[in-house]
């Protein structure tokens, strides 16, 4: 065994962080069992050993116009082309509904730079969603990046963005739009997606308006692994300075089809690896969450690769069009996980509890 394993092994047991050079060094060097040992190392201060949890949940894509033009997006559309939609609220009704007759009590909104769409717009929905479902029911509002463009088409700033999304119902937006925290990656592929200050400045004041929110990354397309330690660091840093403001961090992989980009898929052993090595890095998040959207099985291995929740997702056109599959069995996704030797439990994210469908109840 290396010496320098033996002292980031050494390190870990101690409770102490890993540095950027360390974690580069494990990426380098250190075989899938190593990088599997020091994981649950991290992973077993804050969760149960063979324990996991999920959500079912959806995505609803309410708009497909967007004008950020990112490379590697196979969903969007530009204004005026002749497939472009914006969504009624009966239809997003429809959906939720949906949902929640399968036991599922969350889920989240993704669109896209919809010029049309102001401020008022996201108001009225999300205060009709509340009246309508309360507490039964919680949702990602938005994504970081649209609650920023959605604040500049507006003419207003983020946080006055942010009061009135509060008013209307809104508890979280998620770090979507976040794909890798380096400026060298997002002026390659999203030029007009904004800097990673930008991005870090608005997660900063949602949570100042007492609103929650997430860190997500996306791994596969052209990125350095310089790159991806650039966002780890940055993610990181941000949880220390706000004292846990992060509820979890989720990363999934690039799906190369339809898109402008295009390439290849990036390989599961090197998705697994990447869990592990966020899980060993991430000494200040409690929440590592791996996908079934874009690794379907191979995703639920990920619990032994330091990860410890998991999405069922029931519908995601952004992914779907770019090539994921859904798997919208349940007992077989949750036994995927108990084939990986843990036992799935169910988290309810809502605050009004409500008992678990017999459909979907754990044996």
């Amino acid at each position: 065994m290396h010496r320098q394993f033996q002292d980031i092994e050494q390190s870990l047991r101690a409770e102490q962080r890993i540095s950027v050079d360390d974690a580069k060094w494990l990426w380098k060097n250190a075989s899938d069992s190593e990088l599997i040992s020091l994981a649950n190392i991290v992973r077993d201060r804050f969760h149960e050993p063979g324990s996991a949890t999920y959500l079912l949940m959806r995505i609803i894509n309410y708009t497909n116009v967007c004008v950020a033009k990112c490379d590697y997006c196979s969903f969007y559309r530009l204004p005026r082309a002749n497939d472009t939609y914006v969504r009624s609220k009966e239809w997003i009704f429809e959906k939720i509904d949906e949902l929640v007759e399968i036991g599922g009590d969350f889920f989240g909104f993704n669109g896209g730079f919809n010029p049309e769409l102001k401020i008022d717009y996201y108001c009225d929905l999300f205060s009709s969603i509340r009246e309508r479902y309360g507490d039964s029911i919680e949702f990602y509002a938005l994504t970081v990046v649209e609650l920023i463009y959605i604040a500049r088409v507006s003419r207003i700033s983020v946080p006055e963005a942010l009061q009135r999304l509060k008013a209307a119902g809104v508890r979280w937006i998620t770090g979507g739009g976040a794909e890798v925290l380096a400026d060298s990656f997002r002026k390659r592929h999203s030029p007009l997606k904004y800097t990673v200050q930008e991005y870090m400045e608005a997660q900063g004041q949602i949570l100042e308006a007492g609103l929650k929110t997430t860190a997500t990354m996306v791994i596969g397309f052209d990125e350095t692994i310089e790159e991806r330690l650039e966002h780890l660091d940055t993610v990181r840093k941000f949880q220390d300075e706000t004292k846990g403001g992060l509820f979890s961090f989720l990363a999934w992989t690039y799906k190369p089809y339809n898109n402008e980009l295009g390439g290849h898929e990036i390989s599961s052993e090197e998705y697994l690896r990447h869990i592990a090595l966020c899980r060993i890095f991430f000494d200040n998040i409690k929440f590592i969450r791996t996908s079934v959207l874009t690794q379907n099985a191979n995703a639920l291995k990920g619990l032994r690769y330091g990860a410890n929740d998991f999405d069922i997702p029931f519908e995601d056109e952004v992914t779907e069009k770019a090539g994921a599959i859904i798997e919208r069995d349940v007992p077989k996704v949750l036994s995927y996980a108990e084939a990986e030797g843990f036992r799935p439990v169910y988290r309810q994210i809502s605050l009004k509890p409500k008992a678990i469908p017999a459909a979907i109840a754990l044996s």
